[in-house]
């Protein structure tokens, strides 16, 4: 089994490398590839990846990140089609979409691989908790982010809201799905406190019989979260 990390140098914030590392710890026995910002992504001639991973980013590391993967449009294009698992956490899901605009209205062109765009705001962080559905699975978690996210995502979007925003604050459809391709902005990190989503992660991967590590605490530990959420849901109705 191998797992490509893309950028882990560059897509490192908010803790999303705890998602990273929680999957070292479920799969001792898998390949990690961490491939850096200079190197060819283990994808384009590879096509035996279990799953390909990016966590959140800067801005700026944004506009880095969309030069290099710009050349293997394409070829996330195909493996997006033929099912390949993605998990894009935070903004990195930014990169894939047509554009991103900043407060003074000038536009950083993305990959265009989806029918969405970006607009920040670096004066006002969103700082939110997050409570909705994917398919049977209850997901807990948080957003931090400086965008928001614009685009028909009805047809493929990751989960609808109860409590908090979708990809903006007018949206309670979070994220966006195609096929295997996951981009949420779910932080937390996602994997370590939504133990179900995760089991079903790893079964999109391929894995027999999969096994959480440390599966008792966290499922405690998402119950003391789970309850805590939705009595606050309760009072925002």
């Amino acid at each position: 089994m191998k797992i490509e990390i893309l950028y882990p140098e560059f897509c490192n914030l908010n803790g999303d490398m705890g998602n990273v590392k929680y999957l070292k710890k479920c799969l001792p026995e898998a390949e990690f590839i961490e491939t850096a910002i200079e190197e060819e992504p283990a994808f384009c001639t590879q096509n035996d990846l279990s799953l390909i991973y990016m966590g959140t980013l800067s801005e700026r590391s944004q506009e880095i990140v969309i030069k290099k993967l710009m050349p293997y449009k394409e070829r996330i294009e195909e493996l997006i089609n033929m099912g390949q698992v993605f998990l894009f956490t935070g903004n990195s899901v930014e990169v894939l979409g047509e554009y991103i605009v900043n407060e003074d209205k000038s536009k950083i062109e993305g990959l265009g691989i989806f029918n969405i765009h970006a607009k920040r705001d670096m004066l006002h962080r969103h700082n939110s908790f997050f409570l909705g559905k994917y398919e049977d699975i209850e997901l807990i978690g948080f957003k931090s982010q400086f965008t928001m996210l614009y685009g028909d995502n009805l047809q493929e979007h990751f989960a609808t809201v109860e409590m908090g925003i979708g990809i903006n604050k007018e949206s309670k459809l979070e994220g966006i799905k195609k096929k295997n391709f996951i981009g949420t902005y779910i932080i937390g990190p996602i994997l370590i406190l939504n133990p179900k989503f995760t089991l079903k992660l790893l079964e999109l991967m391929g894995v027999k019989e999969p096994k959480l590590a440390f599966e008792k605490e966290l499922e405690e530990a998402y119950e003391i979260r789970y309850k805590k959420f939705k009595e606050l849901s309760a009072k925002e109705k």
